[in-house]
């Protein structure tokens, strides 16, 4: 008897941000957005000397929660997305839980790129989409192998969902996306006139 099992698998949770707590309303969430980015000299100081595209409050600002209620909010619902999360994933968390640690906003222009990184320290990554133009970029997750098969062949273009070695996520507004923080991830160039914005935010243990 032959058995081909599927071992070490990679989870990401996808699911409306209405799912689970109070709805957020999505466009004061833009327009508070858009307000910090406007009023944070110092975020915008940061990404000019990085040569970021459009904006970030992720090295200036760690208070989003206290300066406007619509993140206070925001992070209710989070917590009961990342909680669900963290029982689908078995984790074993004993007498503490998982904890937001950083909540920061992104405003990617046309042209604008996010390139591979991941997330050290933490435990849950993920991002809820705020505006998603037409014809802007998806989320681009990569297989955490990937560094290890110098010496193996690609896959077909019609390789099963779950052997692909890129996996690419066309998120809509309103929606929530979670993955642990190791697994490598990007955003490629925004090609809509309009700007892409989300939320992204980390959870650690403890």
């Amino acid at each position: 008897m032959t058995d081909i099992a599927s071992l070490f698998v990679t989870r990401l949770y996808h699911a409306q941000l209405s799912e689970r707590g109070k709805p957020i309303d999505r466009g004061e969430l833009e327009a508070s957005c858009l307000s910090i980015a406007d009023d944070d000299e110092a975020g915008q100081d940061w990404c000019e000397e990085n040569d970021f595209p459009g904006y970030t409050s992720y090295a200036s600002l760690s208070d989003l929660a206290w300066r406007m209620p619509i993140f206070k909010a925001l992070v209710k619902v989070l917590d009961k997305h990342v909680a669900r999360f963290a029982e689908d994933l078995a984790f074993d968390l004993g007498d503490k839980k998982l904890k937001l640690d950083s909540l920061w906003i992104n405003i990617l222009p046309e042209g604008g790129i996010h390139t591979g990184h991941l997330h050290p320290h933490s435990v849950v990554s993920g991002t809820t989409y705020v505006t998603m133009p037409e014809g802007t970029s998806a989320i681009k997750f990569e297989d955490p192998r990937l560094p290890m098969m110098m010496a193996a062949p690609g896959r077909t273009k019609d390789a099963p969902r779950k052997l692909r070695q890129f996996h690419y996520v066309q998120p809509e507004a309103g929606d929530v996306l979670l993955w642990e923080s190791w697994l490598r991830h990007e955003v490629p160039m925004n090609m809509a006139e309009e700007d892409r914005i989300s939320v992204s935010f980390n959870y650690g243990w403890g």
